[in-house]
């Protein structure tokens, strides 16, 4: 029988495993040698092992525009995606230097609005967006850490280089598989893995915990940290689950929350008990009812007004989706210079903001070259490939782009890197992208590697679990 590397074929795509012809992947040689060794019944055999303790654990994500089928194991591809030592350095600092200049963004947005009158970004593509939140004016928050959970999400093209292709500041997902796919991995693989020096990522829950206890209101010291959940029919809930699990504190619901004096609670059986530091897991419009939606039953009546007087934090902070805005981010390499005085060290994907004239322009012309985006939407919803869709779809999207042109975006078409991914005939070629997780509380920290998605769908560039996705085990090798 042949080994899994015969017949690989990357199709001209940069190769997270082999590299380029300009680019020599030197640092995965053990693992190329690993596979080579390896005969496909045996690795299949390991895989469908993987799947059905993935199964047993519960390890699910929920898909909610499949009604019959709401529950799914997220699919796990066990070829791993490494990342070379001096690569993630690079990848490293410019995180952090991301996520800096976006805290000071929102301090600023909240506060001063310095950058609105130097004409660095315009008013109005930040005010006027829905994610805005005028209550968070002048709201102190500790250290101006108002991201405090960031998933940043990057790309790698033909040129080998990593961009930045969209910034999560709300409620990223998608962490807990980095570390539950790590552990599958070292039961699964140990034969492999022995030979390797990989960072670790089991310490996250730690990290995450210590970060927000250093966000406890002052005068705070042993904080109560609770973990705020919409509930077990959110997509995400087994992530909610496993963190808390993972930092040592209770997983609530907004029922299980109060208001009582100016302070918040949380009711358990020994009576109420003082809660400090909400890592939150809804959005801002069900948070407060007496704020917000006034029909929301997930949230609790009048935290906002604990949290404006500085006697609980909530992370991540309020209105934190200005941030991350589609719209915004393209702004992002100016943002940075603008309050770092740094070039950013790692470059944004094109793009182009529907909403001013020439780029809309550009857009409708050169629609099928492009990738068009909702701004608000996440989860690979509403996204249209131009190359991939049919002349109808084209129509949609260009009537679409036309009636409400500040509600998208549009990129080119990049050509994702691809790995190495176990398919009925062997290893195939599929495309990759890389969610790398941040913490910050009085500093930044971030998770040696992140979640590597992977578009089973052969052709596909749309990686999202939602859209028929699975994910890999990312190894930042020492």
């Amino acid at each position: 029988m042949n080994s899994l590397l015969d017949g690989y074929d990357p199709h001209g795509f940069y190769c997270e495993l082999l590299g380029s012809p300009a680019f020599a992947a030197e640092h995965t040689q053990v693992i190329r040698d690993w596979l080579s060794r390896t005969r496909p019944r045996a690795l299949r055999k390991r895989a469908q092992d993987c799947e059905r303790e993935l199964y047993n654990l519960g390890i699910t994500f929920t898909v909610y525009s499949e009604r019959d089928s709401i529950d799914r194991v997220l699919p796990f591809d066990v070829v791993p995606r490494p990342i070379s030592a001096t690569e993630w350095a690079h990848l490293e600092r410019g995180l952090v230097q991301r996520v800096t200049a976006m805290n000071l963004f929102l301090r600023d947005v909240y506060g001063p609005g310095q950058i609105f009158r130097d004409g660095i970004i315009p008013a109005h593509l930040v005010k006027g967006n829905e994610n805005y939140r005028p209550e968070m004016a002048d709201i102190d928050v500790p250290f101006n850490s108002f991201v405090n959970i960031c998933g940043v999400d990057l790309v790698r093209g033909g040129d080998g280089i990593f961009r930045v292709l969209e910034d999560n500041a709300r409620t990223p997902s998608g962490v807990s598989y980095v570390v539950e796919n790590r552990h599958l991995m070292l039961r699964a693989f140990p034969d492999l893995m022995s030979g390797v020096g990989i960072r670790p990522v089991s310490d996250y829950g730690i990290r995450l915990r210590d970060a927000l206890a250093e966000m406890a209101p002052a005068a705070v010291d042993d904080a109560q940290i609770v973990l705020m959940s919409p509930g077990s029919y959110n997509s995400a809930y087994f992530e909610h689950v496993f963190l808390a699990r993972e930092m040592g504190v209770p997983l609530v619901e907004g029922q299980d929350l109060e208001v009582v004096d100016g302070l918040v609670y949380m009711k358990t059986t020994a009576g109420p008990k003082r809660v400090d530091v909400i890592y939150r897991r809804i959005g801002d419009d069900f948070l407060d009812p007496l704020v917000f939606r006034s029909d929301s039953i997930l949230g609790v009546a009048g935290i906002m007004d604990v949290y404006r007087k500085g006697r609980v934090t909530l992370a991540n902070a309020v209105g934190t989706g200005v941030a991350d805005d589609k719209a915004v981010y393209a702004y992002m390499p100016r943002i940075i210079k603008y309050y770092l005085d740094q070039e950013a060290l790692i470059p944004n994907v094109e793009t182009h903001i529907c909403g001013e004239p020439e780029a809309l322009r550009f857009t409708l012309d050169n629609l099928e070259n492009l990738v068009v985006k909702p701004v608000g939407e996440s989860g690979g919803y509403g996204v249209v490939v131009g190359s991939k869709a049919s002349l109808q779809e084209l129509a949609d999207c260009r009537a679409l782009i036309s009636a409400h042109p500040e509600n998208y975006i549009s990129q080119p078409i990049v050509d994702l890197s691809v790995c190495p991914t176990l398919v009925d005939g062997g290893l195939a070629a599929r495309h990759v992208d890389l969610r790398p997780f941040l913490i910050t509380g009085k500093s930044t920290w971030v998770l040696p590697g992140g979640l590597t998605r992977v578009a089973l769908k052969e052709g596909s560039l749309i990686v999202n679990s939602s859209q028929g996705g699975g994910t890999k085990d990312t190894w930042v090798l020492e």
